[in-house]
């Protein structure tokens, strides 16, 4: 088997094979990633597509002490993705972004308020996500979904893990009070 570092290589030499190897490696991970996000197979294809033309282009750029390859496609896809989806919805802002809080709330209650104990939960939860900006519903969907580490989103984001966790605690706030109101 192949290892990242061959594949690489491959690539850098101009080889087509390096390529090969990276879509069937990568490309199911990538499409995933994208899908949740675009909601549409063939939008999630083509920004799948764009991510692997956009690394092949830019290999030499990729750096194995910062991020694994895997990670460092999703970072590509995650850019193109918010790109899109930019493009396709205008950002709305809601009262509830501008809205001053009164009075924190503690993980014990944001983790009771957003459990996902049943159905109807999850649904609610879903459809409080499909009203978040793209890059907090891609957030949510890297740290939540695909189980990334802080450090490994904040790679992919571009920002510090430490962000990060502040980040995910106010959309986690949001969708808590967006909850208590349904």
């Amino acid at each position: 088997m192949n290892t990242d570092k061959e594949i690489i290589e491959a690539i850098k030499g101009g080889g087509s094979k390096g390529q090969s190897l990276m879509v069937s490696r990568y490309g199911q991970q990538v499409f995933a990633m994208v899908v949740r996000q675009v909601g549409d197979a063939m939008d999630a294809e083509e920004l799948t597509q764009d991510t692997f033309l956009r690394a092949f282009s830019h290999i030499s750029s990729y750096d194995p002490q910062r991020a694994s390859l895997g990670t460092w496609l999703c970072r590509i896809a995650y850019r193109l993705t918010l790109d899109f989806l930019k493009r396709r919805r205008p950002q709305i802002v809601s009262i509830e972004d501008t809205e001053v809080w009164q009075t924190d709330i503690g993980e014990e209650q944001l983790a009771a308020g957003l459990s996902t104990g049943n159905e109807e939960r999850i649904r609610q939860l879903e459809l409080l996500m499909d009203d978040l900006p793209p890059d907090d519903r891609l957030l949510l969907t890297l740290y939540y979904f695909e189980n990334r580490s802080l450090n490994e989103c904040a790679f992919i984001i571009d920002t510090t893990a430490h962000a990060l966790a502040n980040r995910l605690y106010r959309i986690r706030r949001k969708l808590f009070k967006q909850l208590q109101k349904i």
